[in-house]
């Protein structure tokens, strides 16, 4: 009886272990290269899960770029570049700029919100706040920067907090003054003005909580009346506008103001459909979920999606 017990408990012992190196070796067996086209906010923590994911798929090749979303999208659109995944800053940028001919379907999967960076060196650092950010702008010499709101949400964000603040605060003329101002500095894409910050080029530049967590800058928290960030506030936000390139050459897309969300999809020309969903998939899973907290990126979760009969079978599971 002892004999037979113990075999039992050997065989059942080695179906254990050849049941866990079948999984292994299927992980293994998904190869290839996937490209993935990223807003710049998406950089550090897109990384990370990346290092992740390729502890499960090794020999999958990650080719990363981060850029301004609409440059990120138009890249596919445009250029004809191969892409497996597009993170954008703004999910709206998917419909508008890829439906119907290059993605028919988006995942909302992470939240944030606009502020204002700045070092210890920054002038008047000592003194700025909430209230009063605004006029330490147009103090003479200041300089700040932010990205351009053609290629990069970040850019048409910053000119939405600005139009929203002049009527919070009841600055008439305010969101001419930025705008017009000598200090005022445009980049492609909002990471192109941290190197800026960091060498004392810049005072102050635009940027999201979550860039501003990941490289340690010390920001000034805008009121939630302006900041994009909070629901209650969605009708507010939607009196300011701001128009940028559209999808053909000449055209343009206005853009209304509205809490800052995240989109992801999968251009419908990639041939490795199962490199893509594999990624997404791990980005929307626990540990996906828990990078993006780690770097102070607010995931949505359950994820939502326009439409649900067109994901991927493998990431109906996060969608409410």
């Amino acid at each position: 009886m002892k004999k037979i017990i113990t075999l039992f408990l050997s065989l059942l012992l080695v179906a254990i272990v050849l049941a866990s190196c079948g999984e292994a070796e299927t992980d293994e067996e998904l190869s290839g290269t996937l490209q993935i086209y990223h807003a710049g906010s998406l950089t550090i923590p897109f990384a990370e899960i990346s290092e992740e994911f390729n502890k499960i798929y090794p020999n999958i090749e990650i080719l990363a770029e981060g850029a301004g979303s609409a440059t990120t999208i138009r890249k596919v659109t445009e250029l004809g570049k191969e892409c497996g995944v597009i993170g954008s800053a703004d999910y709206s940028l998917i419909p508008e700029l890829m439906y119907p001919d290059y993605a028919d379907w988006y995942i909302i999967f992470a939240s944030n919100q606009m502020c204002l960076t700045y070092t210890d060196t920054s002038a008047y650092a000592d003194e700025i706040t909430s209230d009063n950010w605004y006029e330490i702008l147009q103090r003479e010499g200041v300089t700040y920067g932010r990205s351009d709101p053609d290629q990069d949400p970040c850019g048409y964000r910053t000119l939405m907090v600005w139009q929203l603040a002049e009527i919070h605060y009841g600055a008439t003329g305010l969101y001419d003054s930025l705008f017009e101002a000598d200090g005022d500095l445009m980049r492609p894409k909002s990471v192109d003005l941290i190197a800026l910050l960091e060498s004392g080029d810049l005072d102050y530049a635009f940027e999201y909580t979550s860039v501003a967590a990941q490289h340690s800058l010390n920001y000034v928290s805008l009121p939630p009346e302006i900041n994009l960030a909070d629901t209650a506030f969605a009708d507010f936000y939607s009196q300011a506008e701001v128009e940028i390139a559209g999808a053909e050459p000449g055209e343009t897309l206005t853009k209304t103001g509205k809490p800052i969300v995240y989109g992801v999809t999968i251009p419908s020309n990639f041939p490795r459909m199962d490199l893509a969903i594999a990624w997404i998939d791990f980005l929307l899973s626990d540990e996906g979920i828990a990078i993006m907290e780690a770097n102070g990126q607010p995931p949505i979760v359950p994820a939502v999606t326009d439409n649900a009969d067109n994901l991927p079978e493998d990431l109906k599971k996060y969608i409410e």
